[in-house]
């Protein structure tokens, strides 16, 4: 992994091999970001995504086993426990050009990833809303 800070902004470029959320957790701590935004592309060979059924209150996850391109990885950095907080969201499309998304729980990098951070001035935390079932933001 190497990343470079533009002001406000952090790009990152992760290799082969390397874990997506792992990844952008250490960058965010090395830099301190509290609040942010996301938005990246690249391919993964490994994934898993999720669904939240607001019914039962529970995550539905799917690993995902072959070569993929991340089309949109988008989200949210905030801070929860005063921990880094991701909250991302990807799309993936196989080799047929077929696609899947969801939450994303993790991912491993077959090629490479790039990844935006826009660092916005400001801390927003989050709180786990038993309503809900989810870690809300809370200003």
């Amino acid at each position: 992994m190497e990343y470079v800070r533009y002001g406000s902004k952090v790009l990152i470029r992760l290799d082969p091999g390397e874990e997506v959320i792992d990844s952008m957790t250490e960058v965010c701590k090395k830099e301190a970001v509290s609040l942010g935004i996301v938005s990246g592309i690249g391919a993964v060979n490994k994934a898993k995504v999720g669904l939240f059924n607001p019914v039962t209150k529970e995550y539905h996850s799917t690993v995902l086993e072959e070569d993929y391109e991340i089309t949109s990885l988008t989200g949210n950095v905030s801070q929860m426990n005063d921990a880094v907080y991701l909250h991302l969201h990807a799309t993936l499309a196989d080799a047929e050009h077929k696609a899947f998304g969801g939450h994303l729980n993790a991912a491993t990098v077959g090629a490479t990833a790039e990844i935006w951070i826009d660092i916005v001035d400001g801390k927003a935390d989050r709180r786990f809303s038993e309503e809900v079932g989810l870690n809300l933001l809370i200003f």
